[in-house]
């Protein structure tokens, strides 16, 4: 009889789903780390690429900056060398060109020895043999102007400014080479050089900024490029304007601030090198070019690197060269590489990253490799809390919360879970049930509360409404207080002018000659018998006749000065009466009293009120003013504006001798259709800290002012749909205030209902 075989173990189900399930899954993460490393290349890849292509877009409008800056300087100095040779060509140059110039005895004309320093003014060498005739020397003498009021302030970025005239005089600010005017030889001349035959009619036909090549001083051992903007006066090429920029610390970036696995290259268009990590031209061997290099292999190899490296920069080179400007990522297949292209404004230079397929695909195999290894130790690390998870039998328990929780969500807080467990589902029914009681007492008490807290907010909104009623009786009295203020602050203004028209009335008055019109009747009634006689045969009738018609004329004209007089007198008196209705609107619903108004007179209008005032202060008035159309406005609120603006630059040049005390008025459109009027005084100035305050309600700077006048006149310009800006170089330089008023009146409706 056979045994009876022993029964067959249980297969454990936790054991054989976690064999099946890791099979799978190794299968899976096989998978996923191949397709992970196709799709980690192509994300490196193109992120690379972007990375690269963005990083020489940002470096080149960095790097460009300052050659667009040079060029917008020579806008600039183009303009003001024009206008020097235009105010100069109808003056005698003589007095300033003796005074800063010398004929030295070795034929040239330089700065005059006696009291020059290079460091501080611009040198002059003008090459022997040049004609000085007056049309040199004024062009000379204006150039030197502009130098010597621009130089110093371009040089904080560029290593000189000069003016080359076509003799080949040069005039340059370089406080660098302060003795090389006096040192330069006698026969230098800048015609024959590039930096200035760049900007002749011949080479230049367009007439703009020209760059030349790089190149090395060799006795700095640093290399510039120059920039070159010719200057055309009535079709003849009378000057070019020049900056020589300091190239080492561009080229130190290019070659060292690089993303990392990259490197930079920077050329000329006309294959010119300017920067390359390894290839670098000797000092005083010139410069490098790429195109000629390929024709010339014997003196190419004198110069720079291998052949190899001469030949991979000649692919780069032309690679870039034959490609789209609008493609700005290209790839060089026979090298492995991805160059990003980005061209400089200004040099035609362009900015080159390259970046090897090596540094890429290495950098995603790395990648996968972390990712199969993470997925290996993840497959064991989640099987086994698989395994321990099924043999918990976690099932049923989650189960039985879920129920709980949907009962507790449903409101009945009595739920029933197993809770003789000791392990942590044991621990977690207990804390449920906890859970569920507490939720239960602390929704009782939140009943409670929010019945309490309805009371509390009705009390505390009672007493809000009493403290808003309060604060709006509050806000009405401030509001009449400053209206009242300003209405005395303008008014006070207006009557200054009242009462000095009104005293030299009288004065004019008191100054006409009645009583000589009595002593002639007089006369007429002592020789009213013989009046024919007295009037032909005597002295004194012959001159009454004239002496009457000489006073006639005398009093016509003191009653035109009279009548004057009181119209200024009355327009004043019609202004309080505005200034009054205009400061009570405050106090009401505004309305707009809009009309035309000529802008020019109300500028005369506002200095005529204030003429009294400016002339005790002894100040002198400059007009600025353009003639603008009618502009659609608020007349009073504007010349409110005015006079204040002008009232407030009176006193501002208080601490200014009386001799310089200047404010000048200027009226000019600004092309879009706007109108900007200023008020720029020379006195005390206002320091960087004050300028945000200097609006502020109550804000003033005057021990006797009040702060309500610069206030009121923001609010009106704003009111205006314009705005009120002040701008001062700072304590002692003046200050300049500016309103700008639109010129169309739908724009300024729609501001002003903003």
């Amino acid at each position: 009889m056979q045994p009876a075989s022993s029964p067959r173990a249980p297969s454990s189900l936790a054991r054989s789903t976690l064999i099946k399930m890791g099979v799978r899954i190794a299968v899976v993460i096989a998978l996923t780390t191949l397709f992970s490393y196709l799709h980690i290349l192509t994300s490196f890849r193109s992120e690379a690429l972007l990375q690269i292509e963005r990083s020489a877009a940002g470096r080149s409008q960095r790097e460009e900056a300052i050659f667009v800056l040079a060029e917008d300087n020579h806008a600039v100095l183009k303009k003001e060398v024009e206008e020097h040779f235009r105010a100069w060509s109808q003056r005698d140059p003589t007095e300033r060109f003796e005074a800063w110039f010398a004929h030295l005895p070795d034929g040239s004309i330089r700065n005059n020895p006696r009291g020059f320093d290079g460091t501080k003014m611009p040198g002059v060498i003008v090459p022997k043999g040049v004609k000085d005739d007056i049309d040199f020397r004024r062009r000379l003498v204006a150039s030197y102007e502009v130098i010597s009021q621009y130089g110093p302030a371009f040089h904080v970025r560029f290593m000189n400014t000069g003016v080359m005239l076509p003799e080949g005089a040069l005039v340059g600010y370089w406080p660098e080479g302060a003795t090389w005017f006096q040192d330069v030889e006698a026969t230098f001349s800048v015609a024959p050089l590039e930096y200035f035959t760049i900007s002749t009619p011949e080479n230049n036909p367009r007439r703009e900024s020209a760059w030349t090549g790089i190149y090395e001083d060799t006795t700095s051992q640093t290399w510039l490029v120059t920039v070159a903007t010719p200057l055309d006066m009535d079709g003849r090429h009378v000057a070019t304007v020049s900056h020589d920029v300091l190239l080492d610390d561009l080229m130190r970036r290019t070659r060292e601030n690089t993303i990392p696995g990259t490197y930079n290259i920077l050329f000329r268009g006309d294959g010119q090198l300017i920067a390359h990590p390894e290839l670098r031209v000797k000092s005083g061997a010139g410069t490098y070019n790429i195109v000629e290099a390929a024709t010339n292999p014997d003196e190419a190899a004198a110069q720079v690197g291998t052949p190899a490296q001469r030949t991979h920069l000649r692919d780069i080179f032309e690679r870039v060269k034959a490609a789209p400007l609008d493609q700005p990522v290209l790839e060089l297949s026979e090298h492995g590489e991805y160059l990003a292209v980005a061209h400089l404004e200004g040099p035609d230079w362009i900015f080159v990253t390259v970046l090897p397929e090596q540094v890429v695909s290495s950098a995603a195999f790395e990648a996968a490799r972390y990712v199969l290894a993470f997925g290996v130790a993840s497959l064991l690390l989640e099987l086994a809390i698989m395994y321990w998870v099924l043999r918990q039998q976690i099932t049923r328990p989650l189960l039985s919360f879920t129920q709980a929780t949907a009962q507790v969500a449903a409101g009945d807080f009595k739920v029933g879970l197993d809770t003789r467990r000791g392990d942590e589902l044991g621990q977690l029914a207990r804390s449920f049930q906890l859970m569920a009681g507490e939720v239960q007492r602390r929704e009782e008490a939140l009943r409670q509360a929010n019945e309490g807290l309805e009371q509390r907010v009705e009390e505390r909104t009672q007493e809000l409404q009493q403290v808003h009623k309060q604060l709006l009786e509050t806000a009405r009295q401030v509001g009449r207080a400053e209206i009242a203020t300003n209405v005395l602050h303008n008014v006070g203004n207006v009557l200054n002018s009242v009462h000095t028209s009104a005293q030299i009335a009288a004065e004019r008055l008191a100054a006409l000659k009645i009583d000589s019109v009595e002593r002639v009747a007089s006369l007429f009634d002592e020789h009213q018998g013989d009046l024919v006689t007295f009037l032909t045969q005597d002295e004194r009738g012959r001159k009454s006749l004239s002496f009457l018609s000489r006073l006639a004329k005398f009093m016509q004209v003191e009653r035109q000065e009279i009548q004057i007089l009181l119209g200024d007198v009355g327009r004043h008196t019609e202004h309080i009466g505005a200034i009054v209705k205009l400061q009570q609107q405050y106090a009401r619903v505004p309305q707009r009293l809009v009309e035309p108004v000529l802008l020019s007179e109300l500028v005369e209008d506002a200095l005529r009120i204030n003429q009294a005032a400016l002339g005790r202060h002894s100040v002198k008035v400059a007009r600025d003013l353009v003639n603008v159309p009618p502009v659609l406005t608020e007349k009073h609120k504007v010349l409110m504006i005015l006079v204040n603006l002008i009232s407030n630059a009176k006193y501002a040049m208080d601490s200014v001798s009386e001799d310089e005390r200047l404010l000048t008025v200027a009226l000019t459109p600004t092309g879009d259709d706007r109108i900007r009027i200023e008020v720029r005084d020379n006195g005390m100035g206002i320091a960087p800290e004050m300028l945000t305050r200097i609006f502020q309600y109550g804000f003033t700077t005057r021990q006797e002012g009040h702060g309500f006048g610069l206030h009121s006149s923001a609010l009106a310009a704003q009111e205006l749909g314009g705005s009120l800006l002040a701008h001062s170089d700072g304590p002692g330089k003046g200050a300049t205030f500016t309103l700008e008023l639109p010129s169309a009146p739908e724009h300024r409706s729609e501001q002003a209902n903003a």
